[in-house]
């Protein structure tokens, strides 16, 4: 599970984390690779760069990375080199001035080609869900996702359909772009979680079909920056096959 390393000034790092790579650890005893792991080792100058996260009422070192990704989403994550810049990054996330781009290959088609999805997400448990209903409920937080179609690819030979969606999320909420895209019918290929049982992935596919591909934002030194990176060669391939 190789980091690559995307774009660097003196301020931040943009990294390109693979699937299946948590960004951090979910407790201090969490022996897992994580991108804080693999920063603090390549970097150790960075290890107390920023708020620590909080994970299981624990604090895990930071080691400047502003934002998450799940464990089993690929693409673009940026880290500061420092405070000022880590603080400054956040309050951009905070304020919704970072564009983030998703590329998604979903199950089906949706029944208009590009939509917003405005549904506040609640969390039973662990799992995130939109039917803010039931006295199980917690974390109620309103959560926003616009979509437009990218391709619609011919029914494979099961019958299955699949659709490649461009994602921008209006709001950072956890699982939010999965949840979402279930709720309209609609689940990210290969999810294991908020997938449908009765549709199956797309050949070749063994990992969840989501990508951060692309980032617009300032920088903390004024440039206006938009940061791309290609699709993983699994997915990449997932695609020709569905041709």
């Amino acid at each position: 599970m190789k980091i690559s390393i995307v774009y660097e000034d003196e301020n931040l790092l943009v990294l390109n984390k693979p699937a299946g790579l948590i960004t951090h650890p979910k407790n201090i005893s969490d022996a897992q690779d994580s991108v804080t792991g693999w920063l603090t080792e390549k970097f150790p100058e960075l290890k107390n760069i920023g708020e620590p996260f909080i994970a299981s009422g624990n604090e895990v070192p930071r080691a400047g990375v502003v934002h998450r990704l799940d464990k089993d989403t690929s693409g673009l994550l940026i880290v500061t080199k420092n405070d000022g810049a880590f603080f400054y990054l956040k309050n951009l996330f905070q304020e919704r001035k970072i564009k983030k781009h998703y590329l998604a290959l979903v199950n089906g088609r949706p029944k208009e080609p590009r939509g917003i999805i405005s549904a506040p997400l609640g969390r039973i448990g662990l799992k995130r869900t939109t039917k803010i209903i039931g006295d199980k409920l917690i974390d109620k937080k309103d959560a926003e996702t616009e979509y437009q179609t990218i391709k619609n690819y011919p029914s494979t030979s099961s019958g299955q359909v699949y659709t490649l969606l461009e994602i921008v999320p209006k709001t950072g909420r956890t699982h939010q772009i999965r949840v979402h895209l279930n709720s309209i019918g609609h689940p990210v290929a290969g999810d294991p979680i908020y997938g449908f049982k009765k549709s199956s992935p797309p050949p070749g596919l063994n990992r969840l079909f989501l990508h951060a591909f692309k980032l617009e934002f300032v920088a903390p030194d004024g440039k206006n920056l938009v940061i791309e990176c290609d699709l993983p060669k699994e997915l990449q391939n997932v695609l020709n096959m569905l041709e």
